[in-house]
């Protein structure tokens, strides 16, 4: 079952109009989730706003919010002020112009969305703008009012539909000259600069977002599978860290580490072996929790 639109409204290219929907992306609903709990009880805790001078609770009712203009002085915004200010939404993702799609650089993009269309009347419209950013190899930017703020996306072509990313504004985004000024000018010589493309000439592969290992979250549903059964948990030694003394050693040994682990003796073990360890590490330790959640749904 396709997940549930969070937006919906129609982008327009001049005359060329069809209704859209945007879904998440990206989404954290499978990590596993810890909840605040009193130790004594194992009752689970809530928040509550205290006024920092009285100490007392402010309900709901009483919480505005307010711009500090000085040392606890405030400007008080109502939410009756703060909605009116706000532009109104026509639900309209309105197409400003056509870039190539290596111009934007990512360090601008805020989060991504499928864009689908919504309705059998917008397939062709859509299906014609998919093709032609396609084509073309180019990105549109489009701007609309996305949950109470005005925002400017990059919209492109991604297998059979298109990716929605809202883009950061240019006063979010840090200077790069801010960030990277007592970074010193070092001039690097040609035979250091040779070993480091031979490395990186050695350690090529391509982008597989199934390889990235979340070992946070790993370690994290060990650690509560390990609880639930009520085995010893075992606690990871740090990996040992080396001191560089010498770049050029390092570098040399870095170089020849590689070559001997891409050897095809090696090579040929490490596949056998994952592929013999691989399925069932990634079935064991979810699983118990997977099922306690889907139980929890069905109970709330």
């Amino acid at each position: 079952m396709a997940a549930r639109a969070i937006w919906k409204g129609y982008l327009k290219v001049g005359e060329l109009v069809c209704a859209v929907a945007l879904h998440t992306a990206v989404s954290a609903s499978e990590r596993v989730a810890l909840h605040m709990l009193n130790r004594k009880t194992g009752n689970r805790l809530h928040r509550q706003f205290i006024d920092r001078e009285t100490g007392k609770e402010v309900e709901r009712g009483e919480q505005v919010k307010g711009y500090e203009i000085g040392p606890d002085d405030y400007i008080v915004l109502d939410p009756e002020e703060i909605a009116a200010a706000i532009p109104e939404s026509d639900k309209t993702l309105s197409v400003e112009s056509f870039i190539p799609c290596d111009q934007v650089d990512d360090v601008y993009f805020d989060r991504p969305y499928y864009l689908i269309p919504s309705g059998a009347a917008g397939d062709k419209a859509y299906a014609v703008l998919r093709d032609g950013l396609r084509e073309k190899k180019v990105a549109a930017l489009a701007s609309a009012i996305l949950f109470r703020r005005v925002r400017t996306v990059l919209i492109r072509a991604y297998e059979e539909g298109l990716i929605a990313t809202t883009l950061n504004f240019d006063y979010e985004v840090r200077s790069t000259e801010e960030a990277f000024e007592a970074i010193p000018e070092i001039k690097i010589k040609k035979d250091m600069l040779d070993l480091a493309r031979h490395i990186i000439e050695t350690k090529k592969g391509t982008f597989d977002p199934a390889t990235f290992d979340d070992r946070y979250e790993s370690a994290l549903v060990e650690l509560v599978q390990a609880k639930i059964e009520g085995r010893e948990i075992k606690v990871p030694k740090a990996p040992a860290r080396g001191k560089v003394i010498d770049l050029m050693e390092a570098l040399r040994k870095s170089a020849g580490s590689l070559k001997e682990k891409t050897t095809p003796k090696t090579t040929a073990k490490k596949a056998a072996a994952k592929a013999k360890s691989a399925p069932q590490k990634r079935k064991a330790a979810p699983n118990k929790i997977a099922q306690r959640k889907t139980a929890q749904r069905k109970a709330g």
